[in-house]
């Protein structure tokens, strides 16, 4: 069985190892130091050793569509162009780098973002469909703002062209390969999803159809980017609320056949995800972020996103309660990942919940009695709190053994609630920084 140090090949390119970064938010903009942000904030993974690095989720159209301030929109070519210098910096180290796509869609800021909402009164969301009814109440109820624009049949087609001429940018600015962001409430699930989809066209009304934009958003890359590697993320809506709240949804069995059919399309691997119908800690899981809800610092930027202290506190207290829900499960999508690994010849990626080298281990099979559950581990939360992660997971030699290493990232979520704010991602908890301050100074982090 392979081992985390082995090389993989994704559609004809070679990973020189298992081990991925998965994608986080680098809220890095568009501005001048939007370059320099992300070479920061990526080089380093990419100099411990990691072999595979996806870059955040970056927007394809030039206005709306962003799920959180400071995403970066890659519509321009000559400012994708410049991305050049950050490809070449990861190459450099002999890693690969993938960009991750989206558009938000009903999850963009112009629905939920207080302040972002009356700078840009104009905006519409892009609907796959009229917003379900559960998501209409929470709009009367003053939590949510819909002023949705369903997209016509033609329109989805020109969605589906934005994504491929950002994906021609970025080959030309020396990406490895093209990552599709099709979970998190994101357009592309709310395509494939029952729930929200309820069209009636050619990208409607049965499970093949749906799938339909994920196919000619495929066509569209391939037509600007010739054989660059392809891959998906594909949603199962479990952890969503249950009946009667929520009656339409996808199974795990769906979810399995997405990613059968996307291996039919072409697409060259997939990342399967439970994720819920909701923008919610079913992505992250994990603890409740006290430290960061009670961060001063942050007080402003929290009343201008949820318009205001009682809002904030209200989201707050939602918050608390999702974290009762989705506790921080080890591996949590390692079951669907096996089912959909046992279904299809492409490789299949693993994240959600991995901190530990023996879990990773054992995730790709190697010293266990179970048949591999994927190809490829990655990690997200943990290199925000250890940039230089790969040094500590990765063997340098066959002398070494690291398989009882675990990350420091205890799955607060310190890291992540203060991006609504506009705060960069960042580890915020003392007693890791601590730790990585100790492990720094013994040289774990060296690398080569």
């Amino acid at each position: 069985m392979p081992t985390l140090e082995n090389p993989l090949e994704i559609g004809g390119v070679e990973i020189p190892n298992r081990l991925y970064r998965a994608p986080l938010l680098e809220c890095a903009g568009n501005g001048s130091d939007a370059v320099e942000t992300l070479i920061a904030d990526l080089e380093p993974a990419a100099a411990s050793g990691v072999g595979l690095l996806c870059q955040g989720a970056t927007i394809v159209r030039g206005e709306g569509g962003c799920a959180a301030p400071g995403m970066t929109r890659v519509h321009d070519p000559e400012f994708v162009a410049r991305l050049s210098r950050l490809t070449d910096r990861i190459h450099d180290h002999g890693g690969r780098i993938f960009l991750q796509l989206e558009h938000g869609g009903l999850r963009s800021m112009e629905t939920w973002h207080a302040e972002f909402r009356r700078e840009h009164p104009a905006l519409e969301q892009l609907a796959v469909s009229r917003p379900p009814w559960q998501l209409r109440a929470l709009d009367r109820a003053g939590f949510l703002e819909y002023d949705p624009h369903v997209l016509a049949t033609e329109e989805v087609y020109d969605l589906a062209a934005d994504f491929g001429r950002a994906a021609g940018y970025a080959a030309d600015a020396g990406y490895d390969g093209i990552h599709i962001a099709g979970a998190n409430m994101g357009i592309v699930q709310q395509f494939l999803s029952p729930f929200y989809n309820r069209r009636e066209d050619e990208f409607g009304g049965s499970p093949e159809a749906r799938l339909r934009f994920l196919a000619v958003v495929y066509e569209e890359i391939r037509e600007r980017t010739g054989e660059i590697p392809v891959m998906a993320k594909v949603p199962a809506e479990t952890p969503a609320p249950p009946a009667p709240l929520v009656r339409r949804k996808l199974s795990l069995e769906d979810g399995i056949e997405i990613a059968r059919r996307l291996e039919r399309i072409g697409y060259d691997a997939v990342v399967p995800v439970e994720t819920s119908v909701a923008w919610d800690m079913s992505i992250a899981r994990g603890e409740y972020p006290d430290r960061a809800w009670a961060n001063e610092a942050l007080q402003e930027g929290y009343d201008a996103a949820f318009g205001g202290p009682l809002r904030k506190r209200l989201v707050a207290a939602a918050n608390r309660a999702e974290a009762l829900v989705y506790d921080a499960e080890p591996a949590w999508n390692e079951a669907f990942c096996r089912r959909v690994r046992e279904r299809v010849s492409i490789p299949v990626l693993a994240e959600g919940g991995i901190r530990e080298r023996g879990q990773m281990d054992r995730l790709l099979g190697d010293g266990g009695g179970d048949a591999p559950a994927c190809d490829m581990v990655g990690l997200a939360r943990p290199f925000y709190a250890e940039p230089r992660l790969g040094a500590r997971l990765l063997e340098d030699d066959a002398a070494s053994t690291k398989r009882d290493v675990r990350v420091l990232c205890e799955s607060c979520n310190n890291c992540t609630v203060p991006q609504a704010a506009g705060a960069p991602g960042i580890c915020r908890t003392p007693s890791v920084l601590g730790r990585r301050g100790e492990l720094e100074r013994a040289g774990a982090y060296d690398h080569g």
